[in-house]
């Protein structure tokens, strides 16, 4: 079973990796419109009770980019001295900015914790609202916090591989990209870069 830091840092890494490479050298955005959110939530069943029927709202795209921003932000700050990813390099939010909103969404919806054991598993912890409905934001925004405050925060890195926009938990301590495809790619331009004939 999976425990509770291990999964809030994998949802605010997740969170945060729905800025990507497009694969032609530029960024894409994973939550560009509220199908896409909806997708994104269906595809992280923690993020909300019920998730398999969750359907997105103009509104809540809006609060989880704006958290996203902010996340972002904030994972250049902790990969310090280290540059940030690329994506995020010209437009950071000031960090008192992003500090705010992540502590404002984090306070939309109080939750409590409820544990689930199924017949045919292990235990685990679901947040569920302490009154009214749950927004994801909410629950991204705490599942956030709970990452930069823990442990894990002390592995994140930015992958600096070229057309890569990661951000990555480093496993193992000669890991510098987060994944072997981005070594390969970097390898490969370091190659051409020493090999160039002078023109």
């Amino acid at each position: 079973m999976q425990d509770p830091t291990s999964r809030a840092a994998r949802l605010a890494l997740d969170l945060a990796l729905t800025i990507r490479h497009d694969g032609h050298g530029g960024v894409a955005d994973d939550l560009t419109g509220t199908d896409g959110l909806t997708a994104w939530v269906r595809a992280h069943p923690d993020v909300v009770p019920d998730a398999a029927a969750y359907t997105a709202d103009a509104a809540t795209l809006t609060a989880v980019r704006e958290l996203r921003s902010a996340l972002r932000a904030l994972f250049a700050r902790a990969v310090r001295p280290a540059a940030p990813s690329p994506a995020d390099a010209t437009r950071l939010l000031p960090v008192t900015e992003a500090l705010a909103r992540l502590n404002a969404a984090a306070a939309r919806t109080p939750t409590v914790p409820v544990l689930l054991w199924p017949d045919d598993a292990g235990p685990v912890v679901r947040h569920h609202p302490a009154h009214g409905e749950i927004e994801p934001a909410a629950l991204l925004a705490q599942a956030a916090v709970a990452f930069l405050a823990g442990p894990d925060r002390q592995r994140l890195r930015a992958c600096h591989a070229p057309r890569c926009v990661r951000y990555f938990l480093k496993e193992h301590p000669r890991q510098e990209w987060c994944e072997p495809s981005c070594g390969n790619r970097a390898r490969v331009a370091r190659h051409h870069e020493r090999h160039k004939r002078p023109a």
